[in-house]
């Protein structure tokens, strides 16, 4: 559920900074702090060792910029980042997210009392397959009170006890493209392990842990720590277990596992049968399957093609952590239509196309 800013304007204006910590972002940093330009009052960016115009830009931006040695802690940098500024409310973005949605909420905030931690979306823009760009959504707690810190090696979380709101606002963040994706390639991979080492029984640490493997396409790995991830967990349920349960079940198909795969499905459609990123997850492994093994495609095709109508019946679920945009709609009718054309369906895979529209 989105959540208003509450206004109080009979209270004296809040001040609103925009935060974030950098390193050589010169390529990146200059739009990021245009995103956000005439929203906020004052922006502050803390640089963590630059050696390119990152400083430079930032600075002509009209951003103030203070220097950190580099700890191999994010929440550390980030806490030298929030200790410059004393705004009431400070909005924490990176170099390489832009300010796509949400600019009236950050107005708004000049007359909110800061009680409260606001929850943004993030949609990580990937550069896609066949199918084009995806975007993959996740919410994250962005727009902070004064006097709230940081905790974690790396995957830094916010630490406190006030209520948590999702906002109107929508962050665009390119961090996932390839070319990016090649450039931090095993950046975090260290502090990630320095964490799970420190952290063992921490469900989030090794989920992020089991994440990073996933990305960078060591699945193997990533099933691991996902397994691991979910025995640590009980009875709670974070909402990151959405991406994790997404994520295991590709990992497990790309190992190879498919049949264990369908267990877990079984197990967790209890808790996702109402998600689109779930049941496009389940077409995929199985579709998998039956290539792997002909002999099984009959019995499985009937399957595939429920899994990806399902994705349909459901529709889009954006406030899902990790949801990428298209499951519910496009993406699961575009498979539909090749599945369709491979098994000769003619007419139901123009139907399909038709439902894809211009991106199937």
């Amino acid at each position: 559920m989105l959540h208003a800013v509450p206004a109080h304007p009979a209270a004296a204006p809040r001040r609103v900074a925009r935060v974030m910590i950098v390193r050589d972002e010169a390529a990146q940093i200059g739009p990021a702090l245009a995103s956000v330009a005439g929203c906020v009052d004052e922006m502050v960016v803390l640089d963590t060792g630059s050696v390119d115009d990152t400083v430079a830009i930032a600075q002509a931006a009209g951003a103030r910029v203070g220097h950190f040695t580099w700890v191999d802690d994010f929440a550390a940098a980030r806490n030298a980042a929030l200790a410059l500024t004393d705004a009431d409310w400070r909005v924490v973005l990176d170099a390489d997210e832009r300010l796509e949605a949400g600019h009236e909420v950050l107005h708004a905030l000049r007359h909110a009392e800061p009680g409260f931690v606001g929850c943004v979306r993030v949609d990580s823009v990937d550069d896609g397959g066949a199918a084009g760009p995806a975007r993959a959504g996740a919410w994250i707690s962005r727009v902070l009170p004064r006097g709230v810190a940081y905790a974690g090696r790396v995957h830094e979380q916010p630490v406190h006890t006030l209520p948590v709101r999702r906002l109107p606002i929508t962050l665009r963040h390119e961090g996932y493209r390839q070319a990016a994706l090649a450039a931090k390639a095993g950046r975090n991979r260290a502090l990630l392990e320095r964490m799970v080492a420190e952290q063992p029984g921490d469900a989030y640490a090794w989920y992020q842990w089991a994440k990073d493997h996933d990305v960078y396409g060591r699945h193997a790995e990533a099933l691991e720590g996902f397994d691991r991830a979910q025995s640590l967990l009980g009875a709670a349920q974070p909402a990151w277990t959405h991406d994790l349960a997404v994520r295991r079940l590709h990992a497990l198909k790309c190992v190879g596992r498919h049949a264990d795969a369908v267990v877990q499905a079984e197990t967790d459609m209890a808790r996702w049968g109402d998600s689109p990123d779930f049941f496009f997850a389940l077409g995929d492994l199985l579709l998998d399957w039956a290539a792997e093994e002909p002999a099984r495609a009959d019995a499985l095709i009937p399957m595939i093609e429920a899994a990806w109508q399902r994705c349909l019946a459901i529709g889009e679920r954006p406030e899902l952590e990790g949801a990428v945009a298209g499951r519910g709609s496009h993406l699961a009718a575009t498979n539909l239509a090749v599945l369709y054309e491979g098994i000769g369906r003619p007419d139901d895979a123009r139907a399909a196309r038709a439902l894809a529209g211009p991106a199937g």
